[in-house]
């Protein structure tokens, strides 16, 4: 393992006695990029912001130097589920912590507080709303509180895709407790959000440490949504024995969704804001246990997921801004293993985040600055939908970072899965073309109709069938059409326009842009998607382990030993350890709990409560 303690000088002995702390508890044996620098920020007792992928390690960073310090940690967290998992995490790897919450009895709260003055707290839970109160500070005054540890901090920032007013009292911290660090926790922020960070915290002197954006053990896919349920059991079928999440922008979408999927045999659980704590409850807690593979949600399902083992999200409809879709897909492969990462798309997505953000924007009566920025992310997704840039790519360079690759090998353009139209300047002024003749009056359905040389009633009546444009595309399908026409409003070739009609409802209609003039004159480019057949296979990423069907057969009787484990204790089953760690077990193949504890995630605490049973099944298996 390689250390490097900035600032502070520490002798060799609190180093080692550092190390044997983390390999003690958690089993590592060499940190990961940057966790080494976090850490010294926190023994140093300098203020830090944290920006680290999900599956980057973020916890550790904060939650090793609690343990080598000692005193206690506050840890302020935005959900009881999350931090019921951390805690259950913690204490599976002898650590003490606890978490102080709205749901827990008088009497747990009683012996938590005794606890807390006795100094028998390494880490403590709280929420931000607990922070709010003089009483609690009053508290955390008495007692040995040496540092702060702010967890998915971006939603302190009005900037960020998930503000939270209440994280906004955090601003107070330094002020009542000014010999105190705090640190700053955070998988996704761009500069604006860091920045933004930093002031609201007022962090002087903060370290900055902004890990690597890119996840390269996800594979990105962008796929026309055509037939939605189809695509969605495709993906499913492929992963029949592990765990993911599809989400949903309405509400009601997840309640179809769900229904459909269970009509198939598919055991699948919904969530959403509209059911009541209880259902969301037993749905995130069925997810976390194993006993439930499939989650249907809106984006009210995340924050508090986990599950290191999701092999796949996939998004039935356009997420709402990069940050978002990052942060929704990062709950896939947090253990390091592959994972797949779909987005079905329609144009159509656009408009419907247009309304919600229109609507929102008036029932809490927020200013032109929240409609503008929210608009502003919505159309920055739209263009990475259409884009015909590597993903990865994309993703790196908008948070702010060069990529060091122009081609990934592991998104839907960079394996082929998705081409560039050779004829893309031909079908795009035929397009144009089509919205000119029929006067910009009319919306994609009807020009798509007039392309295809449709005979319907509507075309006869407006006597379309004699246009010159009418059947000049009659070899492509409606859903390619369809696509195209999205795509050319996603580079300004085209737009779209709202009109009132008939009974004051209202239609979008096709307009011409300057760039559609453009585009006809041969003096602007444009480029048209299409999805093709041949696919090439992904990258193999340094952290997906070699597997044998042997290894496979064993995996899947150490999940079983897992889940049967995990069901007794009563927690998640990848608070055990972690599908990573099974795969090394069954790839090794360890003959002593000696060999066992060589494997990464396999620390002291976990050899002792569960080496011998996993030692068994292995040898019973060789």
């Amino acid at each position: 393992m390689t250390w490097i303690i900035i600032g502070v000088f520490y002798s060799l002995e609190n180093l080692m006695q550092l190390q044997e702390i983390i390999r003690h508890h958690w089993g590592i044996e060499e940190l990961r990029p940057l966790q080494t620098p976090a850490i010294s920020a926190v023994i140093e007792r300098r203020n830090s912001l944290v920006v680290l992928p999900t599956g980057g390690g973020k916890s550790l960073c904060y939650q090793a130097p609690a343990v080598y310090l000692g005193g206690t940690t506050v840890v302020i967290s935005p959900l009881i589920s999350l931090m019921k998992d951390q805690v259950d995490g913690l204490r599976a790897c002898g650590v003490a912590a606890s978490q102080l919450d709205s749901s827990q009895t008088a009497e747990e709260k009683r012996t938590l507080l005794s606890d807390l003055k006795q100094g028998r707290i390494n880490l403590l839970f709280v929420s931000p709303e607990r922070m709010s109160q003089p009483d609690f500070c009053d508290l955390l005054k008495q007692v040995d509180v040496r540092t702060f540890a702010i967890d998915e901090a971006h939603c302190i920032s009005h900037w960020g895709h998930d503000f939270r007013p209440e994280y906004r009292q955090l601003s107070k911290l330094k002020e009542i407790f000014p010999e105190c660090s705090i640190h700053a926790y955070t998988a996704t922020a761009t500069q604006q959000v860091r920045d933004d960070i930093i002031k609201q915290l007022n962090l002087t002197n903060a370290e900055v440490l902004v890990g690597n954006f890119d996840r390269p053990n996800l594979t990105y896919r962008v796929t026309p949504r055509r037939e939605l349920l189809k695509q969605v059991t495709d993906v499913i079928a492929r992963y029949p024995k592990d765990g993911g999440i599809i989400y949903c922008i309405r509400r009601s979408d997840v309640d179809e969704l769900t229904k459909k999927l269970k009509a198939r045999g598919i055991s699948a659980l919904p969530y959403h804001a509209g059911l009541s704590n209880e259902q969301r409850a037993k749905a995130q807690d069925a997810f976390l246990e194993e006993k439930c593979n499939v989650i249907v949600a809106t984006v009210a399902f995340g924050m508090g997921i986990d599950r290191s083992n999701v092999r796949y999200v996939m998004h039935t409809g356009m997420p709402k801004s990069l940050e978002h879709y990052q942060q929704e897909t990062g709950r896939a492969g947090r253990d390091g293993l592959d994972a797949e990462c779909l987005l079905f798309h329609s144009g159509a997505d656009f408009f419907t985040w247009k309304s919600i953000i229109e609507k929102s924007a008036s029932e809490l009566d927020n200013g032109s600055d929240f409609i503008e920025s929210s608009m502003d992310h919505l159309r920055e997704m739209d263009r990475y939908c259409r884009s015909a840039a590597c993903r990865h790519y994309t993703l790196v360079r908008y948070f702010g970072q060069e990529p060091g690759f122009s081609s990934c090998n592991a998104c839907d353009l960079c394996l082929g899965e998705t081409s560039v139209l050779e004829d893309s300047m031909t079908v795009a002024k035929k397009i144009i073309s089509c919205v000119y003749r029929v006067n910009q009056r009319f919306g994609i359905k009807h020009v798509v109709s007039v392309l295809r040389g449709m005979h319907s009633d509507q075309i006869k009546k407006f006597n379309h069938e004699a246009l010159s444009t009418f059947g000049i595309l009659k070899d492509q399908s409606e859903d390619n059409l369809r696509d195209w026409i999205y795509q050319l409003i996603g580079q300004n070739a085209l737009a779209q326009e709202e009109i009132e009609g008939w009974g004051g409802q209202t239609y979008p209609i096709l307009k011409l842009t300057r760039e559609s003039a453009e585009v006809l004159k041969d003096q602007r480019d444009v480029r048209l998607l299409r999805p093709v057949e041949k696919k090439k296979q992904r990258r193999s990423s340094s952290a997906n382990l070699p597997e044998s069907p042997t290894d496979a057969n064993l995996f899947e009787i150490l999940r079983a030993l897992r889940r049967r484990i995990a069901s007794e204790k009563r927690v998640a089953p990848y608070l055990i350890f972690s599908d990573a760690t099974l795969k090394e077990i069954a790839r090794v193949k360890p003959s002593s709990l000696l060999e066992m504890r060589r494997i990464s995630g396999v620390g002291d605490i976990k050899l002792r409560d569960y080496g011998d049973e996993f030692l068994e099944a292995v040898v019973n298996f060789n």
